[in-house]
């Protein structure tokens, strides 16, 4: 009988460890590839803005989809004039996590807190980004010019 308790106990004791054992070692990374997947997914995260080219155009400022950026001369330095049915057509950009192409600085960008809706808008240069309803596609142009007051942002881009 005494055979059989200790068997029971060994047996049992067995499984006991074969079950920590394994705990313990899937809460551990066995290698770095855990901490590399992490970092290539930060990486993936941020966007990367575009020059786009265009033959009449010239150069102008992208999104990472290749949607065309505007500004909006009635804006200020830091404030937003666009607000309403504007904002219908005239979307603004939020992206939070981006790099900047060759020919701009990353100081020039910054963020405005909108007064209509609390939502947070990039800026260059201190004046708010849009995208273009009417743009559906990857180098779409066609808010450029629009009532003379909205247009493409490229690195020569002058502000009032």
């Amino acid at each position: 009988m005494n055979k059989k308790r200790w068997m029971v106990f060994l047996f049992s004791a067995l499984i006991l460890l074969a079950a920590c054992g394994k705990s313990d070692n899937a809460a551990e990374p066995t290698s770095d590839k855990g901490k590399d997947a992490a970092v290539e997914t930060a990486a993936e995260e941020t966007q990367n803005l575009q020059l786009l080219k265009d033959q009449s155009a010239g150069e102008y400022l992208a999104d990472s989809k290749g949607m065309t950026l505007y500004y909006f001369k009635k804006d200020e330095e830091e404030k937003s004039h666009c607000s309403g049915e504007c904002l219908e057509k005239w979307p603004p950009f939020t992206e939070s996590n981006f790099e900047v192409p060759a020919g701009f600085e990353k100081e020039d960008f910054g963020t405005i807190t909108r007064e209509d809706n609390g939502q947070q808008q990039v800026t260059y240069k201190g004046y708010p980004l849009y995208y273009f309803a009417g743009d559906k596609q990857e180098g779409d142009l066609k808010g450029q010019g629009v009532k003379s007051v909205w247009y493409i942002i490229n690195k020569n881009t002058t502000f009032q």
